[in-house]
C-alpha cells in the first residue's frame, strides 16, 4: 500500500481588516486590535447596522487600473493574497510545471457588488450601460480563475461555495487534491467583498448581526453573556500548499504541516446550527482522525465564534464532547472579535492565523469579553497573547456555514 503523502504550508497571504499583508494581520491579532469601523458611505445611514470590517489597504494600491477594472472587488482581495503566499512560498511568476499547479479559493457569495450595481446601472441607465465584463467579474468562480491565470495552474482550478465554511473547505479540498497526486502544489484560501447595503439589511433583518452602532469596535464578542450577532468583514486569506516531498526538494521552509480535514453537514435548517454541535463534533472527530491525532495532541483552537448566541454555545459542545478532559488544555482563539466575520473567507484568514500561531508557538488574545458566558467552560485565551508548548503540537481552525456545512482543518507543527 502506497504511503499518503504529506501535505505541508510553504507560504501565506491576506488582506484583511488588520493589515495588508499576512504580517500586518498577525501583529494586529497579537496586539489585540480591532479593524471594525463605522461606514462612511450615504447609504449606510438608513441602515440598522451602520458600521462593518473594511479591509485596512485598499486594493489599489496594490493592483494596476486594468486589473481594478475587470475584477470583482472579492478577485481584487484573492489576486493579492495569492501573489503575496506565491513570493511568499518562495516561487516567482509562473510555476515550471503548470499541470502540477491547482487552485481552490472559494467565495460564499462572489461578485454581489458587480451585480447589484449593475442592475442599478441597468435600471436608471439602460441595457447599454451594463458592462461587458459584468458576467465574468460576478461569477463566484472568477477569483479562483483569475489566480489560476496568474500562475498558469492547469492541475485544476475549483471555486468550492459553502457560506461561512467555504475558506476551510478550501484548503481541505486543496489537501485532498495533493494527497491523491493530482497536483504538487495548490494555492487554497477564501475570499468575500460584501460590505453592501443589500447583504447588510438582509443580515440584519435575520438578526444575525450585532447593532451596536454606538460601540462598533467592541461589537464583536464572541462567548461573551452579551453578545447579539456578528460583524460583517472583507478581505481574503491563501494559503500554499505542497507534498512534502516537493517542498524539501526545492528547499521550502516549512510553517507547519496539513495534517488533516473533517468534513460534516448538520443536516437541521437551512441557517441556525444544530444546538447540540452534533454535526461540528462529528467534523472534529473526522479531522482528528484523518490527522492521526489523539485528543491531547491538539493544544490550541482558532473557534468559529461568530458572536451569535447559539452557535458559539454549539461549538463549545462540541468540541467538549470530542476532547473530553484534553479540552481544558486547549488555548482557544476567537479572532472575529478583530477582523470581523469575512463570511466565504473567514475560514481561509482564520487558517492563516491557525498556520502562523503554530510557527510563532502564541495564541492570538480575544478582545471584548466583559463577562465569559458561563456555560462557556474553557480556556479562552483574552485580551493577550498566550505562548503555545514547545515540541511538536497541533492546532484546529472550525468553520461552519449557513445550509450546515462544517469544516475542521488540522495542521501539525514542524
Amino acid at each position: 500500500m502506497t504511503a499518503r503523502k504529506s501535505v505541508v504550508v510553504t507560504g501565506v497571504g491576506a488582506t484583511t481588516p488588520l493589515g495588508g499583508d499576512a504580517a500586518s494581520f498577525w501583529d494586529g491579532l497579537l496586539a489585540g486590535r480591532s479593524g471594525v469601523r463605522d461606514l462612511t458611505e450615504d447609504w449606510a445611514e438608513a441602515l440598522p447596522v451602520r458600521f462593518a470590517a473594511r479591509v485596512a489597504v485598499e486594493p489599489s494600491a496594490h493592483l494596476k487600473p486594468v486589473e481594478m477594472r475587470r475584477l470583482d472587488r472579492s478577485a481584487q482581495f484573492a489576486l493579492i493574497a495569492a501573489r503575496e503566499a506565491w513570493k511568499d512560498a518562495g516561487f516567482e511568476g509562473k510555476f515550471a510545471e503548470p499541470n502540477r499547479l491547482g487552485v481552490m479559493v472559494g467565495s460564499g457569495i462572489g461578485g454581489v457588488t458587480t451585480l447589484l450595481n449593475a442592475y442599478d446601472d441597468l435600471i436608471h441607465k439602460g441595457p447599454r450601460a451594463v458592462g461587458p465584463r459584468t458576467v465574468p467579474m460576478l461569477m463566484p468562480n472568477s477569483p479562483a480563475a483569475y489566480v489560476g491565470l496568474e500562475f498558469d495552474a492547469r492541475a485544476g482550478v475549483h471555486a468550492p461555495v459553502s457560506a461561512c465554511a467555504t475558506g476551510a473547505e478550501a484548503v481541505g479540498h486543496a489537501i485532498e487534491m495533493i494527497r491523491s497526486g493530482r497536483a504538487d502544489v495548490v494555492l487554497a484560501g477564501g475570499t468575500e467583498a460584501a460590505i453592501h447595503p443589500l447583504p447588510i439589511a438582509a443580515f440584519a433583518n435575520m438578526m444575525a448581526m450585532s447593532k451596536r452602532n454606538d460601540d462598533p469596535q467592541h461589537a464583536s464578542r464572541p462567548f461573551d453573556v452579551g453578545r447579539d450577532g456578528f460583524v460583517l468583514g472583507e478581505g481574503c486569506g491563501i494559503l500554499v500548499l505542497e507534498s512534502a516531498e516537493h517542498a524539501a526538494a526545492r528547499g521550502a521552509r516549512v510553517y507547519a504541516e496539513a495534517a488533516g480535514v473533517g468534513f460534516s453537514a448538520d443536516s437541521h435548517d437551512i441557517a441556525q446550527p444544530e444546538p447540540d454541535g452534533r454535526g461540528v463534533a462529528e467534523a472534529l472527530a473526522f479531522a482528528l482522525e484523518d490527522a492521526e491525532l489523539s485528543a491531547g495532541d491538539v493544544k490550541h483552537l482558532n473557534a468559529h465564534a461568530t458572536s451569535t448566541p447559539r452557535g458559539d454555545l454549539a461549538e463549545v459542545m462540541a468540541f467538549r464532547k470530542i476532547l473530553g478532559s484534553a479540552a481544558e488544555d486547549v488555548a482557544i482563539s476567537a479572532t472575529k472579535s478583530m477582523h470581523g466575520h469575512l463570511l466565504g473567507g473567514t475560514g481561509a484568514i482564520e487558517s492563516v492565523a491557525t498556520v502562523l500561531a503554530l510557527h510563532h508557538r502564541q495564541a492570538p488574545p480575544t478582545i471584548n469579553i466583559e463577562t465569559l458566558d458561563p456555560e462557556v467552560t474553557l480556556d479562552i485565551v483574552r485580551d493577550k497573547p498566550r505562548a503555545l508548548p514547545e515540541g511538536q503540537i497541533a492546532a484546529l481552525n472550525d468553520s461552519f456555514g449557513f445550509g450546515g456545512h462544517n469544516v475542521v482543518v488540522a495542521f501539525r507543527s514542524v
